[in-house]
């Protein structure tokens, strides 16, 4: 598009002029006429910083400076809420033999068992992260399988790699462990905790329907609590509709009284519930102020699939009726071409594009774009995915002009800004990768 330009000249000081941007990305007094429209507006940006928000043909035309965008969509740099960093990129070396779910597990354990060395965490981490940085990722929460003696050596990556991406992605981390591990060894959770506390992090847990659930989510609760830890469970990842752990863990927080932000991905089974059973749950949800992050791309791949039948169902959980109560909701990549999901690419457009169509966030599109923007950013207490005056100009350019336009070429060209300045760098080569996989991987 413009990327030979806009390298050499958005350094210090651009105007883009001619942009299409959703309203409901901007700030409140500009949302005139509804969160759903499509705005034209002129953007000023000096020393990496956005300046200006104009109506579209009110800033000056001309200049070495001024790029007319042609009522290309400008979004700003969007928000990951929950991937695997750990997990990615291993399918070519650990295949899902049968694509289920419990053929996940399996595999994932296998892998982690023999190849999850510092060395190998790094580069594979790395790897995706340079992939959503192209991709214009700018915020990214990863889970972190946390067992021992695992966590000894994620958690001490995850850190370092944080502080070298502090410039271009801001990291989060949650640790990732099954609840029911607490049944088997209590003390597991105070050491986790602490050391999920002392890398800055996040207590989670999956959470599923095992004997004392309720005495387990009073435990992490207490735990986050007095190390002031916010908390991001996986629930309910499944069709079963006895799997009731999104209402527990809404009843947990209300009981406890919690006070920080909680997190559930997936909460796959809430589709296959009642109408009265999804009122009385997603009514504790909303209560709770707990945030629900859906991982589409994933559910449709693993759930409800058997061998020779066509699946009736496609895994995802009831954002609509959720954001009708007000429960703030996010959509996000999760799995990376690992055995849970062997395809993505941590493109935050690709998963909203999907989630458009799965989900059918349309007619009309409104703010759902928020989706992958703010709404995430407010659930991770950052500061990014809306253009806001005086923040860093993190953005995203197309040519497509509207949502028709950008829905259909998901994959189409696209110029990313970070802090006013094109990035250059290109899709890292799969190839980069081949010495950490086995000679008889199987590749797909």
């Amino acid at each position: 598009m413009m990327s030979s330009v806009l390298s050499s000249a958005v350094e210090g000081y651009a105007q883009l002029r001619n942009a299409t941007v959703p309203a409901c990305l901007l700030p409140p007094d500009s949302m005139k006429d509804g969160r759903d429209e499509l705005m034209h507006v002129d953007l000023e940006i000096i020393n990496g910083r956005l300046k200006t928000l104009a109506p579209g043909g009110s800033l000056p035309s001309g200049g070495h400076h001024d790029f007319d965008l042609d009522h290309g969509m400008v979004l700003p740099a969007l928000v990951d809420m929950h991937t695997h960093l750990d997990k990615g990129h291993i399918w070519p070396r650990q295949p899902n033999p049968n694509g289920t779910f419990e053929g996940a597990l399996a595999a994932v354990d296998r892998d982690r068992s023999a190849n999850w060395s510092a060395e190998d965490l790094r580069m594979r981490m790395e790897f995706s992260l340079r992939v959503a940085y192209v991709h214009g990722t700018a915020v990214i929460r990863t889970h972190l399988d946390s067992l021992p003696p695992q966590d000894g050596i994620s958690w001490p990556v995850f850190q370092e790699i944080r502080a070298d991406w502090r410039d271009k992605i801001k990291l989060q981390a949650a640790c990732l462990f099954g609840i029911d591990r607490l049944a088997e060894e209590p003390a597991f959770l105070d050491r986790i905790a602490d050391r999920v506390a002392s890398a800055g992090g996040v207590l989670g847990a999956v959470t599923f329907m095992v004997s004392g659930l309720d005495r387990h989510l009073d435990a992490i609760f207490a735990a986050a609590s007095e190390r002031g830890l916010a908390l991001d469970f996986h629930a309910d990842e499944t069709k079963d509709p006895k799997a009731c752990s999104l209402r527990l863990i809404a009843e947990a927080a209300l009981r406890i009284g919690f006070e920080g932000q909680v997190v559930c991905g997936h909460c796959c089974s809430l589709a296959m519930q009642t109408p009265d059973e999804v009122d009385a749950t997603l009514d504790l949800v909303a209560k709770a102020g707990i945030g629900v992050v859906s991982l589409p791309m994933c559910n449709m791949y693993l759930q409800d699939r058997a061998t020779g039948r066509t699946p009736r169902w496609r895994g995802t959980t009831l954002l609509h009726e959720m954001r009708n109560r007000g429960i703030p909701v996010a959509v996000a990549s999760d799995n990376t071409r690992d055995p849970f999901y062997a395809y993505g690419d941590l493109d935050l457009i690709e998963v909203y594009t999907q989630a458009t169509r799965v989900l059918q966030l349309d007619h009309p599109v409104a703010d759902w774009i928020t989706s992958v923007a703010r709404v995430p950013a407010a659930l991770l207490g950052e500061e990014a995915g809306c253009l806001k005056i005086g923040a860093a100009a993190d953005l995203i350019l197309f040519r497509e002009r509207n949502w028709s336009e950008l829905l259909s070429r998901p994959h189409a060209q696209r110029d990313v800004l970070r802090k006013g300045r094109t990035v250059m760098d290109r899709l890292p080569d799969y190839r980069e990768l081949d010495h950490l996989m086995s000679e008889n991987g199987a590749a797909l």
